[in-house]
Parts: structure tokens; C-alpha cells; sequence
């Protein structure tokens, strides 16, 4: 069944239809991983988003429950040029396309996805209307141009926990398992360490493989929702407050704003992802609009401080502005593709953040020391 994708500048793309036969409108985004596409598919930051893949062909070792980071797939179209219809993996439990199907979602294949990188790289972020339908090049564009993108959406509302929750209490969800050698596929699981701090996570579009990270590092966590106020996570005593990445424009939040400008100086707090540029914004700065963004796993990163380089995975859109924070935040860390803040920590109080994602899932795990660095900061506070 042939497809559309129309860009909201004039540009259309044709190919063929696989998941569900829907339309669709979002940003359109591209993600540079060579593996990894269930993460992406469930990774609550992509909510509003049509995902391109760039790698050539994806669906090869199919879908299965484990390696979701949330309970549910959240973009809003899945763009490749090959789809490998028979996985071949033993962990399989559905094909590409049936996955697509059971969540409602479009996608498309056939696609010149190294054309369509090259446009979003040279015409910036757009909007684009997926859709398997019997319209028109002209009338795809137009729903793409009246469709909701990301500028200005609080996708966050749509994504975070209904309610406060303890994460994993029985120690099953975050056990560290390697497959054994040989033909039984018997899994091993490695003991957890006993849990040395008790934090408070918000959740602001969370990963899974996040709260994973947290406890295999001795934090005991308490999930809160993102409208959580700084009172509420205070009476609940934490010994420090992480915050999680998510989807939208971090501007269209100000109560997340105010709740963590309010947790300054009262608790250690470290920050990735959407958190980072919601830290930003608590310090009084505020972030702009990537061209065309990082997403993917490759994304080199200076450390001002070690001079040490780490290859990283990455997801966002938005970029904190520098020249916005005052002079007792420090950036710590850039990108060398275009020199943005990758990090940044206050000089006076226990607080640092990072953009991108040391959870890793999918990609390098150069960054996963902050974990660590966490608790370190919140043992030298108390």
C-alpha cells in the first residue's frame, strides 16, 4: 500500500506502507543508531515526534517486552529506507510491522531516508504528515502544516506517572542478567548492592533502563509525577532529587520551573536529558530551538574540567543558552559537533546536570560514571 510523507515546507516522499494505516502528524526528527529501534520506539522523549531511522535496515531481530523503556511506544510514525520483514533473533516476540500494528502506529518503508536527512539538516526541524491514505501530495502538506509539532507543547502532562510510586521495592525489574555460554540460553542474574540513598526521581517522560541504572547504583527511588511540588517531594525526606529526560518544549513548563528552582540548596539534584534544560530554566536561564537536533549514539562530548572526550547517546531538540545563566552556574561539558552545553553545574550548591543520557539503552556507555558521581555528591553533603 503506497504511503506519504509530506513535509510541511512542500517536500513529499513516497513509499511503502507497513503498522498501522493511519495519519499522523509531528516533528520529524532522524536518529543516527545503528541499533536499538524498540528503545527508540518507547522512549517517552520521541512523544510528538515522526522518527527517521538513518541506519538502512531496521527490523531485523524484531520487537520483544524486555527492552521497552516505557509501557508503550510514543511516536507518532516510524520512518526507515528497508524493513526486514522475517526477524531473526531469539529473543523475538513480534515483527516490526505487528508491533506498529498493535500500538496504532504508521510506517513507512522505501523511503530515501538519506535524502530526507540531508533536507532536515539543511531546512531545519519541521512538521510532517505520515499517511496511508488516498489523499493528495497537496493536502498531506496542508495537514502537515495544521498539525501540532513540538514549539510550545507540554507533551510532558501526556507522559508522566498518574501518581507516586516506589520503583522495583522487590528487587526484580533492575537485577543485572548476562545470557550464559552455550545452548541452554540460561539467564544469570547478578545481586543487586543494598541500597545506600534514598532519592526522589521526577518523572518527566522517565526510561526505564533510568530507574535500572539507579538502583544497580545503590539508589533506592521514588518515582513523583511531574507536577510534584517542591513541598511534596521535601515531606518525603530524600537524601537528593534526580531529574528525568522527556518529550516537548521545555518552556511550556513552568511549574517544573518552580518546583526545582524551590529544591535549590535544599537537596543535592542531578539532571539529564529534559531535566538538564529544566534546571536551566530554575536557575533563571533559558534554552532555544536545535536546527535539527542530536538523537543518537554518537554524539562526541568535552569534559571542560578532565579534557576528556566521551562518545554519547543523546535525544533532544532544545539546548540550554549559555549566555542566559548566571555566573555561579558553570557549563562543564559541550558538544564537539556545534559547541552547545552538554553539562553544567552550580559552583555553590550540590546540583549538576548532563544533555545527554548515561542510561545509555541504546549505545555507548562512556557516561554511565554520573551515576556514580550522584552518589558521591549527595555522601560529601550530608
Amino acid at each position: 500500500m503506497r504511503a506519504l510523507l509530506a513535509l510541511e515546507d512542500g517536500r513529499v516522499f513516497e513509499g511503502e506502507s507497513f503498522g498501522a494505516s493511519v495519519t499522523s502528524v509531528g516533528e520529524i526528527c532522524f536518529n543516527t543508531s545503528m541499533t536499538g529501534y524498540q528503545e527508540v520506539l518507547t522512549d517517552p522523549s520521541y512523544r510528538g515526534q515522526v522518527v527517521a531511522m538513518t541506519y538502512p535496515l531496521i527490523g531485523n531481530y524484531g520487537t520483544n517486552a524486555l527492552d521497552q523503556e516505557s509501557r508503550e511506544p510514543h511516536v507518532r510514525g516510524f520512518v526507515v529506507e528497508e524493513l526486514s520483514e522475517i526477524p531473526s533473533n531469539w529473543r523475538s516476540e513480534l515483527s516490526l510491522d505487528d508491533y506498529l500494528k498493535r500500538w496504532n502506529i504508521p510506517g513507512v518503508q522505501g523511503i530515501d531516508t538519506r535524502a530526507l536527512t540531508r533536507h532536515l539538516r539543511e531546512r531545519g526541524a519541521m512538521k510532517a504528515c505520515l499517511t496511508s491514505d488516498q489523499i493528495s501530495p497537496e493536502e498531506a502538506v496542508q495537514r502537515a502544516l495544521h498539525g501540532d509539532g513540538v514549539i510550545g507543547m507540554d507533551y510532558v502532562k501526556e507522559v508522566t506517572a498518574k501518581t507516586a510510586y516506589k520503583w522495583d521495592p522487590d528487587n526484580q525489574e533492575s537485577a543485572i542478567w548476562t545470557v550464559a555460554r552455550g545452548s541452554s540460553g540460561e539467564v544469570r542474574q547478578q545481586k543487586l548492592p543494598p541500597i545506600r540513598h534514598q532519592i526522589v526521581a521526577y518523572d518527566y517522560g522517565i526510561k526505564e533502563n533510568i530507574l535500572r541504572s539507579l538502583r544497580r547504583q545503590g539508589f533506592g527511588v521514588t518515582v513523583v509525577p511531574a507536577q510534584a511540588t517542591a513541598e511534596e517531594v521535601l515531606a518525603l525526606n530524600p537524601d537528593g532529587v534526580f531529574l528525568s529526560n522527556g518529550p516537548g518544549d521545555p518552556s511550556a513548563l513552568p511549574y517544573a520551573h518552580q518546583a526545582i528552582n524551590d529544591l535549590l540548596g535544599k537537596k543535592p539534584i542531578f539532571g539529564i536529558c529534559l531535566g538538564h534544560q529544566v534546571l536551566g530554566y530554575a536557575f533563571r536561564g533559558r534554552t532555544f530551538k536545535l536546527k535539527f537536533g542530536h538523537r543518537g549514539g554518537n554524539q562526541p562530548v568535552k569534559d571542560l574540567i578532565s579534557g576528556k572526550v566521551a562518545i554519547t547517546s543523546q535525544n533532544h531538540g532544545f539546548a540550554v543558552d549559555p549566555e542566559s545563566l548566571p555566573e555561579n552556574v558553570e557549563v562543564t561539558h559541550v558538544n564537539l559537533n556545534d559547541g552547545t552545553v552538554e553539562g553544567m553545574r552550580h559552583k555553590e550548591l550540590p546540583v549538576f546536570s548532563v544533555q545527554y543520557h548515561p542510561e545509555a539503552a541504546p549505545c555507548p556507555h562512556d557516561a554511565s560514571y554520573f551515576f556514580e558521581q550522584f552518589a558521591e555528591l549527595i555522601d560529601n553533603t550530608r
